[in-house]
């Protein structure tokens, strides 16, 4: 695309918002990343099924102590996404995106062999904690993104890179919860050999997509966590869009906190079910992701989209709660789906309102938001699923976390509504107009389903 004054070479396609000329080749250093996420995704989808049964195999099968390790783990996991995320967002604005993601990609591949070795819990905590830094090259690969295309089309890759954490999760799980059958520790290392091949691919494959001349000079100034949140307070429509995503994170945590217990607990379910149900939750994210968003978002308006998502997410987490039956639960998924239909236009709308060399940082940030929301997540919602099931409790209340998930969602969707009434409602030239070609979502899990199960 030539710029307004025709000076533009033809080779290049102009970036509004300073972000300045893009590569014609950027569409393919696009597939170069979605096929990295795609990869890295395939790893945590495998052992989903997995992991919270092999901590309830090392508390001897009490599941309602199981919960309350679960939740540790996810404590210190997201405590470490909280610390590392921004350091390697304000790392590869320095650096280059490049290096971070592939040195993340083989650490996370060492790392699930050692989990996999694991002889006690103690162990397989340590890995939590490895996981927990390794995987936080996810703000990279989402400002990879950022460098490589124009604003007004940032949501419909945002929601390609969610479809592939979609079909990650179509695969990885229905694989994971099949392996499982027959070991618990063949996921995880079914997991390295994935995590290794992706630092391989993309060693030889991945260009780098932040020139020289638009990398920050002092790549940690924002690197601590508390810096980098700070950023989001810059803009007052940037500060109610986080706490938009800060309750709307905060409510996501309670899928890879409980849905392996709860559907033990409730329904008796084996790995290769769990595996099965967690794949079905990968096809309505990537149909959404993939195919809806791009179309919903072109013709009602980031606005619309945001309040939309959001209401469906409220309605899929009363559908899991309220579910008597198995079948009822995966009756429940499209809506899960649909719920992803908010986070790309939140993040589309965050994305305006900073330069290119600070994407990195936004990006950073975000994920510190999500880390933030996931050190106290788990804790919250093992609690009150171990308390709701426990021995003692005459009527157990199983659903009781997704009750609260879905106050946390309508929590936000009421602030979403205040904070963007400034925003079009509908359809906008420009705005919009990329959205409808491919599709569009947010961050890592954000509709969906993150690693323990977009997102």
């Amino acid at each position: 695309m030539s710029s307004p004054d025709g000076a533009e070479p033809q080779n290049t396609t102009h970036v509004p918002g300073g972000a300045g000329p893009q590569p014609a080749g950027s569409r393919a250093a696009f597939v170069f990343i979605f096929i990295t996420v795609l990869l890295d995704f395939l790893a945590f989808g495998i052992i989903a099924p997995v992991l919270p049964n092999l901590i309830i195999h090392f508390e001897g099968g009490d599941i309602s102590r199981a919960a309350v390790i679960t939740g540790v783990f996810g404590f210190a996991w997201a405590t470490m996404q909280f610390i590392f995320s921004p350091i390697l967002g304000s790392l590869s604005d320095r650096y280059g995106r490049r290096p971070i993601i592939l040195l993340s990609c083989a650490g996370l591949g060492f790392d699930y062999i050692l989990m996999a070795l694991a002889p006690s819990l103690r162990w397989l905590f340590v890995g939590r904690l490895i996981s927990g830094i390794t995987t936080s090259n996810i703000s990279s690969t989402f400002a990879y993104v950022t460098d490589v295309t124009p604003p007004e089309k940032r949501a419909k890759q945002f929601g390609l890179l969610s479809a592939a954490f979609g079909l990650g999760f179509i695969i990885g799980p229905a694989v994971g919860g099949l392996l499982g059958n027959f070991s618990l520790r063949l996921p995880f290392w079914m997991a390295a050999g994935l995590s290794l091949t992706n630092a391989l691919y993309g060693f030889f494959i991945l260009p780098e997509s932040l020139a020289p001349e638009k990398r920050a000079k002092k790549g940690l100034k924002l690197a601590n966590p508390l810096a980098t949140l700070g950023l989001l307070g810059s803009h007052p429509q940037l500060a109610g869009l986080a706490a938009v995503m800060t309750l709307y994170y905060l409510a996501h945590q309670v899928l890879p906190s409980v849905w392996v217990l709860y559907t033990v607990y409730r329904f008796h379910w084996s790995e290769g079910m769990v595996g099965l149900s967690l794949a079905a939750v990968g096809v309505g994210v990537s149909v959404v992701s993939g195919g809806l968003v791009g179309p919903f978002v072109k013709r009602f308006g980031e606005r619309t989209s945001v309040l939309f998502g959001l209401l469906f997410g409220v309605v899929s987490f009363l559908g899991f709660g309220l579910s008597a039956k198995g079948w009822m639960m995966f009756a429940a998924i499209p809506f899960l789906g649909l719920w992803g239909i908010a986070a790309p236009a939140v993040q589309s709308m965050m994305s305006r309102h900073v330069d290119h060399s600070s994407q990195g940082k936004l990006q950073g940030s975000i994920n510190s938001v999500r880390s933030m929301t996931g050190m106290f997540g788990p804790l919250v919602f093992t609690q009150v699923f171990a308390l709701a099931t426990a021995a003692r409790r005459v009527h157990p209340l199983p659903g009781a976390p997704y009750a609260l998930a879905s106050v946390l969602l309508a929590l936000s969707l009421v602030v979403a509504y205040f904070v963007t009434r400034g925003a079009a409602s509908g359809p906008s030239e420009g705005r919009t107009e990329g959205a409808a070609e491919l599709a569009g979502d947010a961050a890592a899990g954000d509709s969906g389903v993150s690693e323990a199960t977009p997102a």
